[in-house]
């Protein structure tokens, strides 16, 4: 669907000049020649951003009507960017106008590039908020009341939900695979609660077990098993009994400890340090690593009857840069959570921090992007997070080649570069590709693309 934009301005031929200005780069205008006009449009239907004039026909100077307007709009669709408009400009009213929830400001009259250039920026982020919005929503009927939170709006993140979630209620091992702070942990706890089985999760770090005192943590001891055990103390594998046993960086599990592991999901049993007496526990197995385990086993580092037993169903969550759809929906969530936590009045990103965001490599998944946006919420001295804000540096690493891009960011690399020969001009960088104008807009959207690279 094309970007739908709203334009209020009480001048037919300003009306007229920026629907041709605008149409022709592929956005739905809908015009209205007042306020009033303009408050019954967005009550009845749903729009991406709207441009609006600060002046009009009862007040042509002081720009209070448009504030005013502006004020309501706010209130009646937070989610909606608003850029203003106005031939009597002055610091004063462009600052005015940003604390009332101005995205940006635009002077009459205008020049066509800049013009362009915030609009689509500003329907961008409105079809980010809405579809964040949409997602949190959506995800929150499917968790219930989960505490468990995943969000992302990519067809790779969306058909690892539906897969976990329809495997989730079996028996068989599940393990899950991906970068560092990606969101194994999460998933995990996910499968959970999707599971239906009524006891709890019990979370361990292999990474954080030493060989030592493995056993201990995992199958427990009786009391005087060693010399600084004074009681009994049950181990994770007997308290995850009638629930799920959830093995984090389970590449880090010794060599030595693996067949103990092994026995556990093969026949339940086990026993405590110190203990002749056999036990068994009904558990269900969630695993996530890092590591490559197939390659661990190659090498004799990790044991192939033990990678049999636990990858049942696999479940890989791909890396940030493999599901770019998601990093503002992520980061909007983030800052929902932070500006919460810090009581701070933030809900938004600046046009440039939003290009900051889509443009770094996060080479720390999800965990670095929350990091980042919590500690631009701490910084932040404004109502909208600015690119400063963020302290983004930029990768060190040359760019990926070609050869080593997936399809999607082979096709997001060669549009860019094609619109940037072009000067943004998304006729000539279409022709140049091959494409027909409407296919050219069509991938531009999907890939979150703006003439303005």
């Amino acid at each position: 669907m094309q970007p739908r934009l709203l334009i209020v301005d009480d001048q037919r031929d300003v009306l007229t000049a920026l629907r041709l200005a605008l149409t022709k780069e592929g956005i739905e205008v809908i015009t209205a020649s007042s306020p009033a006009g303009a408050l019954a449009m967005v009550a009845t239907e749903q729009f991406d951003a709207a441009l609006i004039d600060l002046n009009y026909e009862r007040d042509t100077t002081s720009g209070g009507e448009g504030i005013d307007l502006l004020g309501r709009l706010r209130q009646s669709d937070s989610d909606l960017p608003v850029i203003v408009m106005t031939a009597w400009a002055s610091v004063e009213l462009a600052v005015q106008a940003m604390r009332t929830g101005a995205r940006d400001f635009i002077e009459k009259p205008w020049d066509n590039a800049r013009l362009v250039t915030v609009v689509r920026n500003q329907l961008a982020l409105g079809r980010t908020l809405r579809a964040t919005r949409r997602l949190q929503a959506e995800n929150a009927l499917l968790r219930g009341a989960s505490s468990s939170q995943i969000v992302g709006e990519s067809s790779a993140i969306q058909d690892v939900l539906r897969m976990a979630q329809h495997v989730a209620p079996a028996e068989a091992p599940i393990l899950i695979t991906g970068e560092n702070g990606t969101g194994k942990s999460l998933l995990a706890r996910l499968i959970h609660e999707w599971s239906g089985r009524g006891h709890s999760l019990i979370e361990v770090n292999i990474g954080s077990l030493h060989d030592g005192v493995f056993e201990s943590e995992m199958f427990g001891h009786v009391r005087g098993a060693f010399t600084d055990a004074r009681e009994e103390r049950v181990g994770r594998v007997e308290l995850a009994d009638g629930g799920s046993l959830f093995l984090d960086e389970i590449g880090n599990l010794p060599m030595s400890q693996q067949p103990k592991l092994l026995r556990v999901l093969e026949t339940g049993e086990f026993e405590p340090v110190g203990s002749s007496r056999t036990r068994k526990a009904h558990i269900r197995l969630i695993a996530a690593t890092n590591a490559d385990l197939r390659a661990m086993v190659a090498e004799g580092r990790f044991r192939q009857d033990l990678l049999f037993r636990i990858n049942m169903i696999e479940i890989r969550i791909p890396p940030l840069r493999e599901r770019r759809a998601d990093i503002m929906p992520l980061a909007l969530a983030a800052l929902s959570s932070a500006a919460q936590r810090y009581r701070k009045d933030l809900r938004e990103f600046d046009s440039d921090a939003v290009h900051a965001f889509e443009s770094y490599s996060w080479p720390g998944n999800v965990r670095e992007l929350r990091n980042v946006v919590e500690r631009a919420v701490l910084l932040a001295r404004s109502e909208v997070v600015g690119v400063a804000d963020l302290r983004l540096t930029p990768a060190h690493a040359p760019p990926p080649t070609l050869e080593d891009m997936n399809l999607e960011d082979a096709e997001r690399a060669l549009i860019r570069a094609a619109l940037k020969r072009h000067s943004g001009n998304v006729l000539d960088a279409a022709a140049a590709l091959g494409l027909s104008r409407s296919a050219m807009y069509r991938r531009m959207e999907k890939l979150g693309i703006s003439p303005d690279v």
